[in-house]
Order: C-alpha cells, then structure tokens, then sequence
C-alpha cells in the first residue's frame, strides 16, 4: 500500500507543472547517449508521448553525428571538424543527409508512435521549414578575424517557417526535425542541431528549449552542478573560463532562445532514465535551468 501511496504522490506533485505547462510549446533537442543506448532510447519516446498526452506540444529536433561518422568511416572517407563543426563537401552531404533524414529520423519517429504518439519525420527542406545560408566562420582573436573558414555546405538558420510546426501540433502530431535546411539558391546544408533547436524555439515562442547533454548540466568551479543559473551569470561563467569548450555553444544556444523570447532553457543529462519528465515535472529536476531577459548592450 506504501509504494502506491507513494506513486500518487509523485502524480500529484507533476499536477502543478501539467497545469502550468498545458498546451505550450517544449522544444526538445535530442542527441548524445540518449541516442544510442536501447533504454534511453525507449525511455525518451515514451517522455515524448506523455507530454503530449497531459496536453504539452514537444517537437524534437535530433542530431546524428555519430551515426554520420559512422559511415562516412565505412566509405572509407576521414571527418574533418573546426571549431566542432563538420567539414561538409557534396558527398559528405549526401551521406549527412541520406543519414539524418532517411535513417535517424525515421528511426525516432517509428519509436515514438510504436510508444502510443504520432510522430511526423521532417527536415527542413519540408514545408520550406528551415531557410538557411552558408556559415561564414570567423577564424581568429579580437574584432577583427584573420580569416574566414570555409566549411563546405555548413548553414545557419536564416528564417524558420513556424506555420508548419504550429499546423502539425494543432493535428496532435508530434514534429521530429532533422537539422538539414535550404538556402535561397536551393542548395542543401547542414547545420548544427542545437542551433537549429534554439531558433525554432524562438520562433515557436517556446515556453522552453531543453538540450539533452552527456553531462550532468552545468558546472561551477568546483565541479558542483549548478541547477538554477541567470542569464547575467551564465555568460560570466564563460567570461572568466569556468565554461568552457563544447558548453560553451550550448549556453550560446540557450541564451539566444531566451533573447527571441523563450521562457526558460534547460541543459539536462540525457544518461537519466526519463530526464525529461523528471525537469519538466517534478521539483528538483535533472539539470541546469537558465533564465532571465537577455541585456540589450
């Protein structure tokens, strides 16, 4: 009787967060172990499921880097990276594309529904849902670059068209992203999911963009997570070196969502069981929470 008691407790300490949250907009950037492990894997699309159930509107956006190295290795071709970003060539880019699009996607999609959802597979050549551009990567300290490093088809988000998104979450299905847009000129790029997740967000008016991390969230000087971090701190932490390396870009990430108007932003540790649920309903969560208005200096 104790444990059932005890299961009611937990439902009924959600219940505020289930109110609170009902019918906004959570976007999930999904990648990392949570990816790869079977259970993780399950245990995601059934997070998925459940939001949409108790009346939230996940949409996912994945990545799928090692899955491209993956076969880019089995084709005999070497992954080149600057500043975390993959050189993409042409052929790399039919691999980037043939792999998140045909595969990783679809993969997640036929999870979520085989968990009760109804998943929608996109990239964003559909509905014309990212326009992107070539990124132009500075190279060099101060102001003033020395360089511009030339990625191949490596975009940036430049427009999202949110219609389709807001179209699909008001059929009750769940959007799954791939991160590959279309520039103006028709060409195809790829693009760093946590980039692509924080701008839809943005452009959703997300109440929140949540990244799914290999790491417990944010770490202060003494390795102790940091589980509520604002805004003025977050980019103080970078300032001074405490942040730094590949958190760095997801901070970014976050603190770019919240200036486009997003609520809050989470960093979570996708290597927990339900991380999902556990931040978005219950009291103590599982990650960093950022939040606050971006300054306008």
């Amino acid at each position: 009787m104790q444990r059932l008691i005890e299961k009611a407790q937990v439902l009924i300490e959600a219940l505020p967060y289930i109110k609170k949250f009902y019918q906004k907009t959570m976007v999930i950037k999904y990648g990392g172990a949570a990816m790869a492990d079977e259970d993780l894997k399950e245990g995601f699309a059934m997070d998925i499921v459940l939001m949409k159930y108790v009346g939230l509107n996940p949409v996912v956006v994945h990545g799928g880097g090692p899955q491209i190295g993956q076969v880019l290795q089995q084709m005999g071709k070497d992954s080149t990276f600057v500043q975390g970003l993959r050189v993409t060539d042409k052929e790399t880019m039919d691999v980037v594309e043939m792999v998140l699009v045909g595969k990783v996607n679809k993969e997640i999609v036929n999870l979520v529904n085989h968990c009760g959802g109804k998943a929608v597979g996109l990239s964003g050549k559909d509905g014309g849902l990212i326009q992107a551009k070539k990124l132009l990567l500075p190279q060099g300290q101060g102001e003033t670059p020395s360089e511009i490093v030339d990625l191949g088809m490596v975009g940036e988000v430049e427009e999202i068209n949110s219609h389709v998104i807001k179209t699909l979450d008001a059929g009750d299905f769940i959007p799954v992203i791939a991160p590959v847009g279309v520039g103006r000129d028709g060409k195809t790029y790829n693009i760093n999911a946590d980039l692509v997740a924080g701008k839809l967000a943005a452009a959703l008016r997300a109440e929140k963009l949540i990244l799914l991390t290999d790491v417990p969230g944010v770490m202060d000087e003494g390795g102790d997570l940091i589980t509520s971090l604002p805004v003025e701190e977050a980019k103080d932490l970078i300032s001074r070196g405490v942040v730094s390396e590949g958190m760095i870009p997801k901070i970014n990430c976050c603190l770019e969502a919240l200036g486009g108007g997003v609520a809050k932003a989470h960093i979570i540790d996708g290597r927990v069981t339900h991380a999902l649920i556990l931040e978005i309903f219950t009291d103590g969560g599982v990650g960093t929470e950022i939040w606050g208005m971006m300054s306008t200096d």
